[in-house]
């Protein structure tokens, strides 16, 4: 239950946004729902009058029908022929008391008056405001269809009733086809619609955004509930419920995490006589911890497929993402150390910290209440079901300081990620989790094998596992085979390949500046392919074909003294291409070369290490100033 006490928790804490509209970056809007609301999309909006009176109504536009409205329990979690009217908003048949008359038919009794009855109830009430009122004067005169056929919104056959698609008939007989039939999914009959009060005299906030109509309701369904029970969450006595919310990820999603609907077979199994001997949660618990899930989902959540990763504080939302790179968490701070390539692990983890020192010191004015952290991840197998499927909540601290530790020792020098100028740039940190499944299988790989991979991460961050080998080995081998992939893509798979090789080797050390000091065969030979490398790409010049040590680096990871012979006859040409210019290289070859023992330059396949040797032998390279002063030196001696 304690995902559930720190989902009420974080709710109480943030109330200032209760009810108020936020926007993503694609303009959606979102909020923290009000207790006892939930969101639902209309395609109808009706204007009524103050006095009760139809004054006009619209075919709402797709991107403006999320709309915030009450619910009961049971409207909630309706299904099938059940029937539970919302109070306020509803589908056509709920609301509409002359559905009867253009053909509307009934799977049981009219919901109608279900719905008037509960919406006249409310209207009553000593808690009413006066919207409330007027949309009730006007829903319980029974001829809301009526106006909407009138008005051009909804359409009748020639025998007056509905019609149930839009066929020839139906455009020879009005013309075009008119909006309703283009938001509705099905007939005309299924259309949600929401309603709206209209004055000619001052400007009235939208009921579905009215903080009144919200409290209105809240006070008076608390007034109806009842049967108390013990909480499993806050340990108090408070009215319980064993219906709770769905539309947890999206206003479409049917899946619930806490369900109780099973009245024969292996009810409960076997273990209780009623659902509420297993787990009892009070209305106010779910309905604030339901609500807090959906606004962090919306607000901050990261979905693969329809899998959630969602990482919190209660009181401090914003938490640096574990599953992301430096550059994501904090773009100004990896600018900093973006060229110090000489770090050690040590003096890198001291940058890191210094980058996330922000996210220290937000609650430095609450120092007598203990900030935690919560990781949360979410799926569902079927329509209906929702799962946890790993929840973590651990000091804020700890958290910070095993974030810090990943970025400097899961670490190397990256390339491709880009500014908001829309420019590459380098960052030294941790690669995001989402790319080394994509370096490990392809940009192609399916949404479960990603999936997969950020879920098997995890432990390895939080809990310092070693990273799975398999990830490891195919990052390797994809990174050791450049001609399957674009340069691009390649660069970014070898990159990420060094920092996964470099944690498993934490214990070396290892960082992306040369350390000639090391006479690890399999680094030496990745040496070795770096300066193959670049010798031939200076004496290619502007010629952009890839070069031989790049085209046989495959086969050299598998057989590098035989694939290393024919690298270097392959040499020879360019070599004397370059003339003394070439002299550096084929001193540094020598160099490499007489460092690894006799009966290590054989056959045996590489590993891993390889790259990082290829990667900071060709990076020096690359970074060096002109050689050329030193090499024509060297060659007249």
């Amino acid at each position: 239950m304690s995902w559930l006490l720190n989902l009420y928790e974080t709710y109480e804490a943030n109330l200032e946004f209760v009810g108020k509209i936020e926007r993503k970056s694609n303009d959606q809007e979102y909020m923290l729902l009000p207790v006892s609301h939930t969101t639902q999309n209309a395609h109808i909006e009706v204007d009524v009058t103050e006095d009760g009176e139809f004054h006009f109504a619209t075919v709402v536009e797709k991107n403006d029908a999320s709309t915030v409205i009450p619910c009961t329990e049971d409207s909630a979690s309706r299904s099938g022929t059940k029937i539970a009217p919302y109070p306020l908003h509803d589908k056509l048949s709920y609301v509409a008391g002359d559905y009867k008359d253009y053909g509307g038919e009934f799977k049981k009794e009219e919901p109608f008056p279900h719905y008037i009855k509960q919406l006249e109830e409310w209207a009553n009430s000593p808690y009413a405001v006066e919207k409330v009122k007027s949309i009730y004067r006007y829903l319980r005169k029974g001829r809301l269809i009526q106006d909407l056929v009138a008005h051009g919104i909804l359409y009748v056959d020639e025998n007056q009733r509905l019609l149930s698609k839009w066929d020839k008939n139906a455009e020879a007989r009005y013309g075009a086809k008119p909006p309703i039939f283009s938001v509705v999914a099905g007939e005309q009959t299924s259309a949600f619609v929401r309603f709206n009060v209209y004055s000619p005299t001052k400007v009235l906030s939208k009921v579905w955004n009215d903080q009144q109509v919200y409290d209105s309701f809240i006070q008076f369904y608390s007034s109806k509930l009842g049967g108390e029970d013990f909480c499993y969450v806050t340990g108090k006595k408070l009215p319980a419920t064993d219906k709770h919310a769905n539309k947890i990820r999206n206003a479409a999603d049917k899946a619930k995490l806490i369900s109780a609907n099973d009245n024969s077979g292996f009810t409960f199994r076997g273990r209780f006589a009623q659902s509420h001997e297993a787990a009892s949660i009070s209305y106010e618990v779910s309905q604030k911890a339901h609500n807090a899930l959906k606004w962090l989902i919306n607000r901050q959540g990261k979905f693969i497929d329809q899998r959630v990763f969602l990482i919190w504080s209660n009181r401090e939302l914003d938490i640096p993402d574990i599953t992301e790179d430096l550059f994501s968490i904090d773009s100004t701070s990896s600018d900093s150390i973006k060229d110090k390539i000489a770090y050690t692990n040590k003096e890198l983890a001291v940058e890191v910290a210094k980058a996330l020192e922000g996210y220290r010191n937000k609650l430095a004015g609450l120092p007598d209440r203990k900030e935690n952290v919560n990781i949360l991840v979410l799926d569902s197998a079927t329509t209906g079901r929702m799962a946890v499927l790993y929840y973590r909540n651990m000091d804020k601290e700890q958290y910070l300081d095993k974030l810090v530790n990943w970025h400097s020792t899961c670490t190397w020098l990256h390339k491709y990620r880009k500014n908001d100028n829309g420019d590459f740039v380098q960052f030294i940190g941790a690669p995001d989790w989402k790319d080394i499944a994509f370096a490990a299988y392809g940009p192609r790989a399916s949404k479960e094998v990603v999936k997969g991979v950020k879920e098997r991460m995890l432990p390895c961050v939080l809990d310092g596992r070693n990273i799975p080998l398999d990830i490891i080995t195919s990052s390797c081998r994809r990174a050791a085979n450049p001609v399957s992939m674009e340069k691009w893509e390649w660069e970014k798979t070898l990159s990420i390949a060094c920092a996964l090789v470099n944690k498993q080797e934490e214990q070396e050390g290892l960082r992306v500046a040369l350390d000639e000091s090391i006479n690890d065969r399999d680094y030496l030979f990745g040496r070795l392919l770096a300066v193959a490398d670049v010798l031939e790409r200076r004496a290619l010049g502007a010629d952009d074909r890839a070069s031989n040590a790049v085209r046989y680096m495959n086969e050299f990871a598998r057989h590098p003294e035989r694939t290393w012979r024919t690298i270097q006859a392959c040499l020879q040409p360019y070599q004397a291409r370059l003339g003394r210019q070439a002299f550096y290289f084929n001193r540094l070859i020598d160099e490499i070369g007489s460092r690894i023992p006799i009966e290590q330059f054989n056959n045996k396949p590489l590993s891993g290490k390889f790259l990082l040797g290829f990667y900071s032998q060709r990076h020096d390279l690359y970074t060096k100033k002109s050689t050329t002063d030193t090499e024509e030196t060297e060659a007249t001696h």
